[in-house]
């Protein structure tokens, strides 16, 4: 495979590039413009309420112009008075205007101003809310995951990861596009929007702590600078990743991937495998489904099965890990099971945990 060229590549991932920022996951808030208007209407309240408080003691005010304070001048009265604007020209004269200016007015004034200056009030809030989250949440990010592509791919892999136990909150994202970012902060994880194969992008990841890293970008080019980076910046994190060239894995395995899934290979041999046996076909298709009819699982060997033979189990064993080798459960140098083994066994998913993933097209699917 040829990689392009590093300037290419730079000039790419510029284009690309959106911004590189954390983004945290949300409640789902009032849109902006509704904000605005539920305080335009709040602060018209409080101008007529005031207004109509100084019209029924109009006898208690003085227009300097003409004496009398009828309707009008009361509006008048209440938008310079709440506005905290104080022409002089209209002044409460008598002692029960006076102690409503006192008791009702003033405070009227004050909520008033704080409908008008709440929407600045707010942003400053939440801004600084907004970053102390995230000082807190890279204090506290350890041994996560980080997806780089949230693709049908990516996300296939989150669920399936988040199905055995993994938290959302333990999963960061980064895609170079806002939105598909936007759409993953919406399911419950945290997502960076920037070009992957940027360090600073994995950084803003917390990459370097992470103790999984998943590689489901849509270029097989791309997976191999993502997997180089990543590896420069964390030598001891777990790298999977998938291409869809089935040539290019050796590529991906030199550049730091643990494991390399080719996606091409893989579903034309279910296609084939379902055109010579549809049954078995079926099968297959269940095993790839999380939480649905069965599941092909990872766990430890208990002592109850110690010095058995894998086939001896009472869960259907399909290979043994031992050490760094992963053997057959036909392979005669199994022996007996030890303590520190590992089996992949096929079980029944229990039920009420399926997992469907929702696989609607994002803007880069």
């Amino acid at each position: 495979m040829k990689l392009p060229g590093q300037d290419a590549i730079a000039r790419q991932a510029d284009e690309r590039l959106v911004t590189h920022r954390v983004q945290l996951p949300r409640k789902i808030v009032e849109r902006p413009i509704r904000q605005v208007g539920r305080r335009l209407v709040m602060a018209l309240l409080v101008l007529v309420a005031t207004a109509f408080i100084v019209y029924a003691d109009h006898d208690g005010y003085k227009d300097s112009s003409d004496g009398g304070v009828d309707l009008l001048d009361s509006f008048y009265y209440a938008t310079v008075t709440l506005s905290t604007t104080g022409y002089g020209d209209i002044t409460p004269v008598s002692d029960a205007a006076r102690l409503t200016n006192i008791f009702v007015i003033t405070p009227l004034r004050v909520l008033f101003l704080i409908i008008l200056v709440g929407t600045t009030l707010e942003v400053l809030t939440e801004r600084t809310r907004e970053e102390w989250r995230l000082s807190r949440w890279r204090a506290t990010l350890r041994d996560h995951t980080v997806v780089v592509g949230f693709g049908t791919k990516g996300r296939s892999a989150i669920l399936t990861v988040c199905a055995t136990g993994l938290k959302k909150e333990q999963v960061v994202v980064v895609d170079p596009s806002s939105k598909v970012v936007e759409a993953a902060t919406a399911d419950g994880y945290a997502g960076v929007v920037g070009d992957a194969t940027r360090s600073d992008v994995l950084l803003r990841a917390e990459v370097q702590k992470a103790r999984q890293i998943i590689i489901a970008t849509q270029r097989d080019d791309t997976a191999v600078l993502v997997a180089l980076t990543a590896r420069q910046l964390n030598r001891g994190a777990k790298i999977v990743a998938a291409v869809r060239e089935e040539e290019n894995a050796p590529l991906l395995k030199q550049s730091g991937a643990d494991a390399v899934i080719t996606s091409a290979s893989a579903a034309g041999r279910l296609l084939g495998l379902s055109v010579l046996s549809p049954a078995a076909g079926m099968v297959m298709e269940d095993l790839i489904q999380q939480g649905s009819g069965l599941d092909i699982v990872e766990r430890p060997v208990i002592k109850a099965e110690v010095g058995k033979r894998a086939r001896e189990t009472e869960d259907l064993v399909v290979s043994v890990v031992r050490g760094h080798r992963v053997l057959g459960y036909d392979d005669p140098s199994i022996g007996t099971l030890q303590l520190t083994d590992r089996l992949i066994t096929i079980v029944r998913a229990t039920p009420g945990t399926k997992t469907t993933p929702d696989l609607r097209p994002l803007p880069h699917d």
